[in-house]
């Protein structure tokens, strides 16, 4: 059965979730139609969603009995005109830019990218085949979370102290953390971890990049991982990899309660963002 469709609102962007359901607003100057992917736990395409309401370029809607955990992902129609910067193609899921979570990682299938890979006309070329089976979809999350008194420290900056760490290298190997949570947000937020922090005299945590990010093709085919986190695919969600639990959308929750408890000892938390090396690689893709 699918779900009832109202107008929503342009404001906030991503997927926002409300009494009644989710609105879902998405911003595209160019598009010349957007349509709302929906898909089951086992990522199986449940709902296709033509959005027609669009204010000041955000394309947007309310979905009625739509709930946190709601997989989605958004095909996005208009020009495809490489040569003046354009490349929408339908055939390809895309990503929320606003998504709060989204679930595993890209499959290097040739059908990510929006071109024929061999083709001699290269990436002014069109690919139809559909991408979403190889691509991790957005995942709706309920933004509640007890903060209780939770303050940011406010260090003065010569007083600062940073310590920049990498949240799976810094506990996978510390024997004081449990082991079912090392390299996790959750392991970084153990009393171990804090207290070591501490004893060090550190002021502030700065974190390499936590944001979702892709492994390169390049380094897959070697068998290899993007250890560092340098390819961000989502700047606004904490990647799954550094959650313990499986439970999609959940690595946010824990990701806020590190922070948390970081905070409650007087640490301050540094996150750094990576705006240079993104998983879009170059001209050639994805």
């Amino acid at each position: 059965m699918n779900n009832q469709i109202w107008r929503g609102t342009p404001s906030p962007l991503g997927a926002q979730t409300k009494r009644d359901g989710v609105n879902f607003a998405l911003y595209s100057e160019h598009a010349e139609k957007v349509e709302l992917c929906l898909f089951d736990e086992n990522e199986k395409e449940t709902q296709r969603i033509p959005i027609t309401e669009h204010t000041q370029h955000v394309w947007h809607c309310f979905v009625v009995g739509a709930k946190p955990g709601q997989l989605y992902g958004y095909r996005v129609h208009g020009p495809y005109k490489p040569e003046e910067g354009h490349r929408f193609n339908p055939n390809k899921l895309l990503i929320d830019p606003y998504a709060k979570a989204t679930s595993g990682p890209v499959k290097w299938d040739p059908a990510v990218f929006g071109y024929e890979i061999g083709n001699e006309a290269q990436d002014l070329s069109f690919d139809e085949r559909d991408s979403a089976p190889f691509v991790p979809k957005s995942i709706v999350v309920d933004g509640k979370f007890d903060w209780g008194d939770d303050s940011f420290p406010q260090i003065p900056w010569n007083e600062t102290i940073i310590y920049e760490t990498h949240v799976k290298g810094f506990t996978k190997l510390l024997p004081e953390v449990p082991e079912n949570i090392r390299g996790t947000y959750a392991g970084l937020a153990h009393p171990a971890s804090i207290n070591y922090l501490k004893s060090l005299g550190v002021t502030s945590v700065e974190l390499l990049p936590i944001q979702k990010f892709a492994d390169d093709d390049y380094l897959v085919q070697k068998g290899l991982r993007n250890y560092w986190g340098y390819s961000t695919l989502g700047y606004f969600a904490p990647d799954w990899k550094y959650s313990h639990s499986p439970k999609l959308g959940s690595q946010v929750k824990e990701f806020k309660q590190m922070v948390k408890s970081l905070h409650e000892a007087g640490l301050e938390v540094i996150l750094d963002v990576v705006y240079n090396h993104t998983a879009e690689g170059n001209q050639m893709g994805p």
